[in-house]
């Protein structure tokens, strides 16, 4: 399978505000995808069977197109700090920005690869393009509507494996090259805290499909269940559907529209910045000379501080439970918290605004707080600038922070 690419590994971290989000949104980098109608008449098979089917696909090759669809119900501000300028090195074309607006609607791809050492994601969001192509020892970004490229060589030290030569692509890492990828590490997380069935069968991208259903065995997340339609005939997933315990339309689906297992032609993963196009160099020690763009505003609230870079980010962070209900809880080390920013008259108009985004206020025996709320991960910030996050209703947090306080 092309899960052996390195276009992928650590996008989750990219998907959303890393102030919010922190933990629990592996789910929302997946890519590409979509499609499904009928169910054909398949053989039955155990789940046994068809994890085990998947875990011996060796697909390498693949080209196609596919679809994510993300509906996380986020605030309107936060969605508005999706995207945007800045990224790794400063310029739109560095792929961190085009990960983070997976995290809210709908968005379509081509995509290609051959082995470990080719694959090439192309974004097609209205008339303008954004690309991302590894090739051997190079990984280019490139933005037409900005006429923007970004380049990164492989670091002469990285670790071994890392890539070829045991090189690594710190850049290409934050995209998932194809749905193998991200099933691969959700069936790798599932463990004992989840039961795993076979569900209905499906047609997707126009192949027969079994699918995996996987359900938290307990409760208090907010993870109905996750369904991967399994190729029939080689074990490749095709597509991943995140759904809700509150019901409604998936909170991620992505999968193929079509796909093709044939070797992709070599020039698919040629790139050559076109004349004119403006070129920012990444490094193995970083992602370019600029700085990233942060959150704007919100280093300013206290008790998120250290979560968006003004405390460097050295928050103290603990993970309560497992599985699919732990919840990561982060000590800031802020001397104030939510009140003193309602209460100060010259808080910046970004901090207030967020602050007001937030949703209910909450207390217990850990005192008293707000939850920030999506359809996936919550977050709980108390007063005293303490930070329980995870994909877990509101009621779990509470109990955890009143537990723990």
């Amino acid at each position: 399978m092309a899960a052996k690419a390195n276009i992928s590994r650590r996008a989750a971290r990219y998907a959303v505000p890393a102030a919010v989000f922190g933990v629990a949104a592996g789910a929302i980098a997946m890519v590409p995808a979509f499609a499904n109608s009928g169910g054909p008449d398949l053989p039955a098979v155990t789940a046994q069977q068809l994890l085990e089917k998947v875990a011996a696909s060796d697909v390498q090759q693949l080209s196609g197109s596919a679809k994510i669809t993300t509906d996380l119900g986020l605030p309107k501000l936060a969605t508005g700090l999706l995207g945007g300028g800045g990224g790794i090195a400063g310029g739109s074309a560095a792929p961190e920005d085009k990960v983070a607006q997976l995290a809210n609607g709908t968005h379509t791809f081509r995509v290609a690869a051959d082995g470990p050492d080719r694959q090439k994601l192309t974004f097609l969001d209205g008339k303008d393009e954004y690309s991302l192509v590894h090739n051997g020892d190079d990984v280019w970004g490139y933005d037409s509507k900005s006429n923007e490229a970004f380049h990164e060589k492989a670091g002469k030290d990285a670790a071994p494996g890392a890539g070829k030569g045991g090189k690594d692509h710190k850049s290409a890492d934050r995209l998932a090259a194809s749905p193998q990828e991200m099933a691969q590490e959700v069936l790798k997380a599932a463990g004992p805290t989840t039961d795993i069935s076979v569900g209905d069968t499906a047609r997707v991208a126009g192949r027969d499909a079994y699918q995996l259903v996987l359900k938290p065995k307990a409760n208090g997340s907010t993870v109905g269940s996750v369904k991967i339609a399994v190729d029939a005939g080689n074990g490749v997933p095709l597509r991943v559907q995140l759904l809700s315990t509150e019901g409604g339309k998936p909170i991620v689906d992505a999968g193929f529209t079509k796909v093709d297992f044939a070797k992709p032609a070599a020039d698919t993963f040629a790139f050559t910045p076109p004349k004119g196009v403006k070129v920012t160099e990444g490094g193995p020690e970083g992602h370019g000379k600029g700085e990233g763009r942060g959150l704007k505003g919100l280093e300013s609230i206290p008790g998120l501080d250290a979560l968006t870079g003004a405390a460097d980010g050295k928050g103290e962070v603990k993970v309560l439970g497992e599985g699919w209900a732990s919840i990561a809880r982060i000590e800031t080390g802020s001397q104030k918290g939510l009140k003193d920013l309602e209460n100060d008259k010259d808080a910046p108009k970004e901090a207030k605004q967020f602050l007001d985004a937030l949703g209910d206020k909450v207390s217990g025996k850990f005192g008293e707080g707000r939850v920030f709320k999506t359809r996936l991960v919550n977050a709980l910030i108390t007063d005293d600038g303490k930070v329980y996050v995870g994909a877990v209703t509101k009621d779990a947090l509470v109990k955890a922070a009143d537990a723990h306080k």
